[in-house]
């Protein structure tokens, strides 16, 4: 059985590109270790490629490609924020910023998340791997 999903609006920091992605209503994130996304920090959910609509300002979305320039990684030219990315190890695949997703509470949302070990990348290696756990524990 699968969990019912529901259309969300996402967006930049800025509000220049807009878009919808049709997501669960309980959200998985998870995180990285490969060199772009230690660099961008974010905590990313996944989605089939047509599960994302960008619906304002395609022309605000800047595209950067590096090494097998398999995935895509988009951000707003406007505030920079990184929206999503076609993943390369499901190029059929988005993963959305996590805090595009209007509603969503990064820290409570997402206390404990996987971190994929994207330094030895399962399309390099053959193999997919967990590098670790992060979690989120607010002081006291």
């Amino acid at each position: 059985m699968t969990e019912e999903s529901t259309t969300r609006s996402c967006s930049c920091h800025c509000g220049a590109v807009q878009f919808t992605g049709r997501l669960p209503a309980t959200l998985t994130g998870m995180r990285c270790n490969c060199s772009i996304c230690a660099a961008k920090g974010a905590i990313m959910v996944g989605l089939p490629l047509d599960a994302l609509e960008v619906t304002a300002e395609k022309d605000q979305l800047g595209c950067y490609e590096f090494n097998t320039r398999t995935a895509k990684h988009y951000f707003c030219k406007t505030c920079g924020i990184h929206c999503f990315h076609q993943r390369r190890d499901d190029p059929g695949q988005f993963a959305i910023n996590a805090t595009c997703i209007h509603g969503v509470d990064i820290y409570n949302d997402f206390a404990d998340l996987p971190v994929n070990d994207g330094i030895n990348h399962a399309r390099d290696s053959g193999v997919r791997r967990m590098a670790g756990w992060l979690h989120y524990e607010p002081a006291a």
